[in-house]
């Protein structure tokens, strides 16, 4: 039996046993194999024997064994909620096609039972691609067309709706669809920290979750992430609260200022895995559906720091809004407040934020504050920058007074006063 890439097998090579999955190899000369640690290992295929364990799976069609046209296999249960799995890229979302090495954009609800087989049987999927990118070229572009499509998958039927997202520009999705959509039924946003082929993956605990969290009794836009570098459980944060704090941790996630409103426990057994919440939520059917997709693109987020050159701000001109992170209760140097009250006599609005991470901005208590008060800008709390950039583009786009909205509460991202650890 000729292996194919794709195929499980085992390589007997110069006294060693291998036993992985066969990838594509750029020449005739060696096997390339994918251990089931994740690594993959070099071969010479004169040294090597060949057995085939299990035949890749493949459907009736294409040369590559792909079958655009072909229906769906999976089982519809009418006892099972209805999930809609919507793809925009990201680690969780990468499937490499062994027989080519490539990554598909393929995600149908076959494509999704294959990758995480251990979504099997808690829902009926419905899978759909919005975009196949790298998280740092998300863009409001694909914001709208993410809002779109979700919006189409509750009207459809869709008793709660997963987004697979790269996790380095997550927060800023959540938060758009935050303002953009009321929905009657969750839409959790879930990726992973650590690709499907290492031993480390946080990819099916954090989908498992996912759709767990997809099926609970609320309605807002949630952040579903591991809670703790362990497979204990993962966090519900609110999709305007939250913020990736490092780099490579699987519970890199975290509420800030706050608790995460919930969890979702895990375990080995079915009964291991429950999704409880720890603070008040909007309850599935409080809100009706309803869609808000535009927004003002021409909006920017700066950082002050000591020493910055006036000139870097001459760029603002003709911006429809501005976001500082200012230090502490929400300063710049005196210098600069001339240049924002020029920016908001010519129309734009100008916000400030902290750069600290928890805290709310408060410009009465120093000359310097008081002054860029006086000088037009709006103070917007304890809200974090990233999502009071959001907030400002999706306000600037829909409400009569933009001054006003980023100074109340519109989606759980504003605090009326800063309570630790509430």
């Amino acid at each position: 039996m000729t292996p194919s890439p794709g195929d499980r097998v085992r390589v007997d090579h110069a006294g060693v046993t291998d036993e992985g999955v066969l990838m594509p190899s750029s020449d005739e000369a060696n096997l390339v194999l994918k251990l089931d640690g994740g690594y993959n290992v070099g071969v010479d295929r004169a040294d090597a024997s060949v057995e085939v364990l299990e035949r890749a799976a493949r459907t009736v069609g294409d040369e590559d064994g792909q079958d655009d046209d072909a229906a769906s296999a999976v089982a519809f249960d009418d006892d099972l909620p209805t999930i809609a799995l919507i793809s925009t890229g990201g680690t969780i979302a990468s499937t490499v096609d062994y027989r080519t090495g490539a990554v598909t954009a393929r995600f149908d609800a076959e494509d999704v039972l294959r990758a995480v087989p251990d979504l099997a049987g808690r829902a009926n999927y419905r899978g759909r691609v919005v975009a196949n990118i790298l998280s740092e070229n998300m863009d409001p572009t694909v914001w709208r067309d993410l809002a779109e499509a979700v919006h189409e998958e509750i009207e459809a039927g869709a008793d709660g709706v997963v987004v697979m997202h790269g996790t380095d520009t997550m927060q800023y999705s959540a938060s758009a669809l935050s303002y953009m959509l009321d929905t009657p039924v969750p839409i959790v946003f879930t990726g992973s920290q650590r690709s499907a082929d290492r031993p480390s993956s946080d990819n099916v605990m954090n989908a498992v979750a996912a759709v767990e969290a997809a099926k609970s009794d609320c309605s807002e836009v949630l952040v579903c992430m591991h809670g703790t570098p362990s497979d204990d459980y993962c966090a519900l944060h609110r999709g305007t609260r939250v913020r990736k704090n490092h780099t490579s941790r699987r519970d890199a996630f975290q509420t800030v200022g706050a608790k995460p409103v919930g969890r979702v426990t895990y375990g080995p057994e079915e009964s291991d895995i429950a999704v409880e919440f720890d603070k008040p939520r909007a309850r599935r059917g409080d809100a009706d559906l309803a869609l808000a997709p535009d927004l003002a693109e021409d909006v920017e987020l700066i950082k002050f720091t000591p020493g910055m050159d006036p000139a870097a701000l001459e760029y603002l001109d003709g911006k429809a809004g501005v976001v500082i992170e200012g230090t502490g209760l929400g300063h710049v140097h005196t210098d600069l407040i001339p240049r924002f009250e020029e920016l908001v006599d010519d129309g734009t609005t100008v916000v400030m934020t902290s750069q600290c991470l928890e805290g709310r901005v408060c410009d009465r208590v120093y000359d310097t504050g008081r002054d860029l008060l006086d000088a037009g800008v709006v103070e917007a709390g304890d809200t974090l920058p990233g999502t009071a950039k959001v907030k400002l583009m999706w306000a600037l786009a829909n409400t009569a007074d933009p001054d006003d909205a980023m100074g109340r509460d519109l989606a759980g991202e504003l605090t009326e006063e800063s309570k630790p650890w509430v």
